[in-house]
């Protein structure tokens, strides 16, 4: 039987600090803001929250249903671009000497006996733009039907390193969740400890951000696929960290190279989402240029760059089908800050 999956976590604490103003404050129509909200209580019934940060401020809040600040939210997927930023961060500590650093060289302990021969010819780079060439399988909608498999084994790096390598596919982008994982793996081989904690110590405390919570395989290591709990007004404080360049309170949190690199094209994706940087979409949307870390059943930390403005949805996760929130901002908060 496989060992259950920790939820490792920090303790609870009050609700996290964020600066505020009034959206005229910044040039933004509250009249549009509150006709978004109106259009999630009758059109979003699985919405949790949705906020609005510009010039640096928290513009707009709201909650629903029985969430509210304090309230931890399931990220899923939307872990993968926190993932990319501890990357960036051990990167320029010279935890792991850069994204060429080749992943069997990282991960030695973990390769299977048998394996595709051009596993040797990835590298850290191929796992970030998920360009890796695993044999894999992706819906539509980023539905991966492996993943429960990937999940019911016992030695999840060694699955992941074991998937069949198609030579032809390398350097293509499929969208593919174990790539992802093995990212966190190498994240701990390198540093020693697991992918929470070192973010805790370099990305977490020093945004103040501590109510968090993050799940680990069944080996130990980080989930990083999925995995990561935060409050909307902790997303909405990366994303102020993030329009700013990776800097904090006046400190580089983030390293300003690697927020060039990551959040820019990397390879093409898909139509329906955009293209890939590291672990982050991107593209255009009404004529603005965006960057999206996003994650099932509507988890988004959308930053809008040019309006210097980002958006935060979070809501349930456990569901088949949702509701993209993307028109609302497309009609509602786009124009609101036209």
């Amino acid at each position: 039987m496989n060992q259950p999956l920790n939820l490792l976590h920090s303790p609870h604490s009050p609700v996290s600090f964020i600066e505020t103003a009034l959206p005229e404050d910044t040039n933004t129509d509250s009249f549009l803001l509150e006709q978004a909200h109106q259009t999630i209580l009758q059109s979003y019934p699985k919405m949790h929250s949705m906020l609005l940060v510009r010039q640096g401020k928290l513009i707009f809040e709201r909650y629903y249903g029985d969430y509210q600040a304090g309230s931890l939210n399931d990220l899923r997927s939307a872990t993968k671009s926190f993932v990319s930023l501890i990357t960036g961060i051990a990167i320029k500590r010279g935890d792991i000497p850069c994204v060429e650093t080749p992943v069997c060289e990282v991960l030695h302990r973990h390769v299977p006996s048998q394996t595709s021969p051009q596993l040797e010819e990835l590298t850290l780079r191929h796992l970030l733009t998920m360009t890796a060439g695993f044999s894999w399988i992706t819906g539509k909608k980023l539905g991966e039907p492996l993943i429960r498999k990937f999940h019911n084994s016992r030695r999840w790096g060694t699955f992941a390193l074991s998937l069949p390598i198609l030579p032809g596919s390398i350097g293509t982008f499929q969208y593919r969740s174990t790539d992802t994982h093995l990212i966190s793996m190498m994240l701990s081989e390198s540093t020693g400890i697991d992918a929470f904690s070192y973010a805790r110590q370099h990305l977490l405390t020093p945004l103040g951000i501590t109510h968090v919570a993050w799940t680990s395989s069944p080996e130990g290591h980080s989930m990083s696929h999925i995995g990561l709990f935060l409050t909307a007004r902790d997303m909405a404080k990366t994303a102020i960290c993030l329009l700013s360049v990776g800097l904090w309170a006046g400190e580089e949190i983030v390293p300003q190279a690697w927020l060039q690199e990551a959040l820019e094209p990397q390879t093409s994706g898909y139509p329906s989402f955009g293209d890939y940087g590291y672990q982050f979409w991107n593209g255009t949307m009404s004529g603005q240029p965006f960057k999206l870390a996003h994650g099932h059943g509507g988890q988004q930390i959308l930053l809008l760059p040019s309006l210097d403005a980002a958006v935060i949805f979070t809501a349930e996760t456990k569901v088949r089908q949702w509701k993209n929130p993307r028109g609302l901002v497309e009609q509602y908060l786009i124009p609101a800050m036209g």
